[in-house]
Order: structure tokens, then C-alpha cells, then sequence
């Protein structure tokens, strides 16, 4: 976006939005209340029964160590080490019985940033491929338009990079081309070999010990994969580039014909607002203070900034290198480490987005890979846990027209399986793209110009 004479690339010229999502009102829709998503993904899996879906009556070696509290809305309980959001209930959903059929991270990060439940022919767990279906986040900035001279869809603090060097599959734009992959936000430090919301709640799985030299960075602005090699990793460069490309496109509208969205992006171009959205380094701070002084807070904070500034989609990767991934010391590492940073940062976001006005039009969705096994073990030597789990887990919805108190479906007794109205990644996603205001009938086209639908499944029902 920051190249002059690509603008065409990030989807600038889909003038026909407008047009088909008329249609859809005229044949009995609804208007999307949301205007944005932001997508908060949980890389590793967070175990439903310690967090969302307690299972108080059942085992000692299904229920946990956790005790479940009471929420704002009668009946529904919560983790007990979630108490910011129980409280915080009459602005949430719970979906708990969403299910796909992989215990695989590869398989279940791919599944549930792409919304697509088969394998992609030719699949890889270990490296992304281009044959691969294209995540959400590259189908929303791919289909929208860009707001304010930024990118409709944005990830951060980081790409999924696991600390053996593994490229985590499902984040990219896959079969779309790798030109139309998201646009990451590099912010935090690749494969670190620790995990968590450091530097405050930084931990390792099985040393327990911290990295005090872990530093959340000022983003380095990157174009996708594809367009540009160059880091900006500076104000100073950043500015020079945005005038002198400023410059270049304000002489292109002298002998070309830019529709209306590419004058409007080319006029706010260099608007400081831009490099501001993306700048937490001058937040006051009692708001640093309420998301916390962590990544996880700084990241959920540049995302509020972000979609205030018109982003419509932004990927919250909350821990890198799986970091929910509680094989073992399950129960200290989420008491914590985990659930502590999560709680405070996506309360905060709530709260933030609320005072602004915002949180009727922003959705917020968060997920894991998948969720974790029914029941707690432990290796030789090694503290109690829970393996991975794709048959259920619970998916986290709120702001965006959601009807906060609600909870859709269940599992059952020992939180296994779906016990009633089970969910799939297809309907997430398609609940996603409805918020965005993408109409049913949307498509992307490949570069033989062939059409592939958006939607694979339909919205879930009684969300909104």
C-alpha cells in the first residue's frame, strides 16, 4: 500500500460492493451492525473446561483444580481466574460447541484461521504451501476497502512462527497468491524461546523461567510477501517514504482516472492519524495501565487504535510459540501466566471500545486451534495437563450487535463433545465476513480469473 501504483493490489478498485450488498438488503438481509472485527486467535488451545466452560460436577480428573464464579448473567459461570470478564458478561457470548475433527496444531491453526474445515489437496503440516485455503484475515483485506490510506485487514504483534523455526499454516493468503497475504505488523520478537505476555507474565512450559530481555517493539511497517522486501523501521523512514509517495500518486490523479476510494487514499496518505494508529508509545498511562503493561495489552491496544482508524479486520495473535498449548503445569501456567494478561486485556478492550462508542460496531471473536482433552494427565515427572482436542471448545463473541449474557450450544458432562447445536469453523467464519458486511454471494478470483466463494457455511444463529 505504501508503493506507489499498487494500491490495485490491496483491492482499491471493488466498486461493486457497494452494489452487491444492496442486493442483499432487497432480497431480505440484514445490515451488518458491525463495521469491524477484530479477531483475537489463542495459538495453542485454551482448555474450555479451565476457562469458558467449567465443569464443576464432574471428576476431579475432568473438572481440574479451577473453581467456576458467577457472571453478570444468571446461570452462567466462568473460570475462576477470569473475574474481569465475568463481570463484563452482559457484553459477551459463548459459543461452546463449536467442533472440527483435528488433534494436530497445524491442522487446527489451518482450520480455524481459514474457516475451512477439509485439508487443502496437497496439505503440509510442517510449512505453509501455496496450495493452501486462504485465512481470513487475506480474504477480508483481498474483498474490502482500505479506510483512511490503511489496509483493510491487519495481524499483529507478529507472524505464527513456532521456536523450531515451524511456519505455522492457515495465516496466509495461500491459493490467492502470496501478494494478497495480510499485512503483518512485525512488533514482537520472532521465535523467542519462551511464551507468554511478556515481559510481566513471560514463562516458559516446563522451565518456568523468564526472559527479561524480551521487548515489545515499535512495529516494523512491512508490505505483504510478494510486493516488498523492505523493512520501515523508523519514523523518519516511514515519513520520507509516505511524502514522497504522497508526491508520485498526486501527480498520477493528473492523467489518470482514480475512482473516488483511491482519491480518498490518496489524500489521506500521509495523514499523521495513519502512523498514529499504529503507535502505543504515547498512550497515557492509566490506559497502558488498564490493558496492561504486557504484550498481550499492547496488542489488543494498537488493535482498538487500529480499527478506530478504519481497519476492518485486525488478527490478535495472543502468545506465539502456542503458548496455550498446556500439556503440562497446565493449572500454574494458565492461574499464572495465561488467563491473568488475557482477562485484564480483553476486559479492557471491552471497556475502552465501549466509551468510545465503538463496541456495537467492532466484533470480537476469540478462538484457539482447538480446545483440550476432557480429561487431565501427567507424563512421568511432569505436572498434570490436557492434550490437544478438536472435537470441542468454546469461541468467545462479543461487541458487533452480539447479545451479550447469551450462550449457544454445549458439550457435554465432561465437555468432549457437542451435546447440543454444534458450531463449525465455516459458520465462525461466515459469521466474520457477515459482520464485515460481505454479501453472501461475495467471491475472490484467483489469477485465472476463476471465482471461489467466500462463505462456506452459514452465520450462527442467535448470535446477533
Amino acid at each position: 500500500m505504501l508503493q506507489a501504483g499498487s494500491v490495485g493490489l490491496l483491492g482499491l478498485g471493488l466498486n461493486h460492493l457497494t452494489a452487491l450488498r444492496a442486493a442483499e438488503l432487497s432480497k431480505g438481509g440484514k445490515q451488518a451492525k458491525a463495521k469491524s472485527v477484530i479477531y483475537i486467535f489463542l495459538s495453542g488451545g485454551l482448555a474450555q473446561q479451565d476457562s469458558f466452560d467449567p465443569k464443576p460436577t464432574a471428576a476431579d480428573n475432568v473438572r481440574g483444580e479451577f473453581k467456576p464464579i458467577a457472571t453478570q448473567t444468571p446461570g452462567v459461570q466462568v473460570c475462576e481466574h477470569l473475574p474481569l470478564l465475568a463481570a463484563r458478561s452482559q457484553h459477551w457470548a459463548l459459543v461452546r460447541s463449536l467442533t472440527h475433527p483435528y488433534n494436530e496444531h497445524s491442522d487446527g491453526h489451518h482450520v480455524m484461521l481459514t474457516g475451512r474445515s477439509p485439508k487443502p489437496p496437497g496439505f503440509d503440516p510442517g510449512k505453509p504451501k501455496p496450495t493452501d485455503w486462504p485465512a481470513i484475515a487475506a480474504v477480508a483485506g483481498d474483498r474490502l476497502l482500505p479506510a483512511n490510506n490503511l489496509p483493510p485487514a491487519v495481524v499483529l504483534p507478529e507472524r505464527l512462527i513456532h521456536r523450531t523455526g515451524r511456519v505455522i499454516t492457515g495465516q496466509f493468503a495461500g491459493i490467492m497468491g502470496n501478494e494478497r497475504d495480510p499485512w503483518f505488523i512485525e512488533a514482537a520478537p520472532f521465535n523467542a524461546k519462551t511464551y507468554g505476555a511478556y515481559p510481566q507474565y513471560e514463562f516458559h512450559h516446563e522451565t518456568g523461567l523468564q526472559d527479561t530481555k524480551l521487548a515489545f517493539q515499535a512495529p516494523n511497517l512491512s508490505l505483504p510477501q510478494g510486493l516488498s522486501q523492505q523493512q520501515f523501521t523508523s519514523r523518519l523512514a516511514l515519513k520520507q517514504l509516505l511524502d514522497g509517495q504522497r508526491r508520485e500518486l498526486e501527480n498520477s490523479t493528473r492523467v489518470e482516472d482514480f475512482d473516488r476510494d483511491r482519491q480518498n487514499a490518496i489524500s489521506l496518505l500521509a495523514d499523521p492519524r495513519t502512523q498514529a494508529a499504529f503507535d502505543i508509545s504515547h498512550a497515557d498511562n492509566k490506559t497502558l495501565d488498564r490493558y496492561g503493561r504486557h504484550s498481550f495489552g499492547w496488542s489488543l491496544l494498537m488493535a482498538r487504535q487500529l480499527v478506530e482508524a478504519g481497519v476492518a479486520l485486525v488478527q490478535v495473535n495472543l502468545g506465539n510459540n502456542e503458548s496455550w498449548d498446556t500439556h503440562q503445569s497446565a493449572f500454574p501456567n494458565l492461574k499464572n501466566f495465561l488467563l491473568p494478561p488475557m482477562d485484564q486485556s480483553v476486559s479492557a478492550l471491552l471497556d475502552d471500545l465501549a466509551q468510545r462508542g465503538l463496541l456495537d460496531e467492532t466484533l470480537i471473536v476469540m478462538a484457539g486451534e482447538f480446545g483440550r482433552t476432557p480429561r487431565v494427565f501427567a507424563g512421568p515427572g511432569k505436572l498434570p495437563g490436557r492434550d490437544h482436542w478438536g472435537a470441542v471448545q468454546t469461541v468467545f463473541f462479543a461487541g458487533g450487535g452480539v447479545k451479550g449474557g447469551t450462550v449457544i450450544g454445549s458439550s457435554d458432562r465432561i465437555g468432549g463433545y457437542p451435546a447440543t447445536d454444534p458450531q463449525t469453523p465455516e459458520n465462525m467464519a461466515a459469521s466474520i465476513y457477515k459482520a464485515l458486511g460481505l454479501p453472501s454471494t461475495a467471491v475472490w478470483h484467483d489469477e485465472s480469473n476463476r471465482p471461489h466463494h467466500i462463505y462456506h457455511g452459514e452465520t450462527i444463529a442467535g448470535l446477533t
